[in-house]
């Protein structure tokens, strides 16, 4: 279980939980994924720059951060349970033998990972429930497949069924931060939201997704930008959904 999840910073009632699930280029030393070790340090095994604006976070009074301990190639917690991507064989065009598992394996990735991040996740978010959940994810400032089509977001909000923090960070990051802001871009809350729709919009919890484009936050320089105007926005938009 130690391998699941990390938690950083002492989470408040009615605070600021920062959650994310992709946190992690960790691969425990007993899993053999069978590709090349230059890839752990892409995208495809990490949001690169969250766990660094998260751990900064989380130094604030009444902020804390929840995220993934392992590689969302060893185990993507951002996937529904029997979804076929929960341990991925192939991502973005690279196969990943290690994970052609046997169901026996399979179930044994997912009781390791998969389980206790959900349920630690959900214990904490009941025992010291969140003024509001910030998913934080990162993008790729262009797809690999298209090397000549750069993204020009600054950060993309995303959401599902539950609009109410992601209309008030389009304004706030849009009109009031001067950003270039992606409504459901680069990708689609409502196709990829999976811990937030288990873990908020199906108990009501407010909540707000952010991408932060990765070339923004690579550095110390960008990461201290960056968590400092999310916990600004975090705060402005918890006070007015309260």
């Amino acid at each position: 279980m130690a391998d699941a999840f990390r938690l950083i910073g002492t989470p408040r009632f009615g605070g600021i939980l920062v959650v994310s699930d992709h946190a992690s280029n960790h691969v425990p030393d007993d899993i053999d994924l069978g590709i090349a070790p230059d890839l752990l340090t892409q995208h495809i095994a990490v949001d690169i720059g969250v766990a660094e604006v998260g751990a900064l976070m989380a130094q604030r009074p009444g902020c804390a951060a929840f995220q993934g301990g392992v590689s969302r190639l060893v185990c993507d917690f951002n996937r529904e349970e029997h979804a076929p991507g929960v341990v991925p064989i192939a991502s973005d065009g690279h196969a990943v033998p290690g994970n052609l598992l046997d169901h026996a394996g399979h179930v044994a990735r997912l009781e390791r990972f998969y389980h206790p991040y959900h349920a630690a996740l959900s214990a904490l978010l009941d025992d010291c429930p969140p003024a509001l959940i910030l998913s934080l994810h990162s993008f790729t400032p262009c797809l690999a497949s298209h090397p000549d089509e750069p993204r020009p977001w600054h950060c993309g909000v995303l959401y599902n069924a539950d609009e109410r923090g992601a209309k008030l960070a389009l304004r706030l990051l849009g009109e009031e931060e001067g950003l270039i802001v992606g409504d459901q871009q680069p990708y689609s809350g409502r196709l990829l939201n999976a811990t937030m729709n288990r873990h908020a919009e199906a108990e009501g919890r407010p909540y707000v997704g952010i991408e932060v484009r990765q070339d923004l936050i690579a550095d110390a320089r960008g990461q201290a930008e960056w968590a400092e105007r999310l916990t600004r926005l975090c705060n402005r938009i918890a006070l007015e959904l309260t």
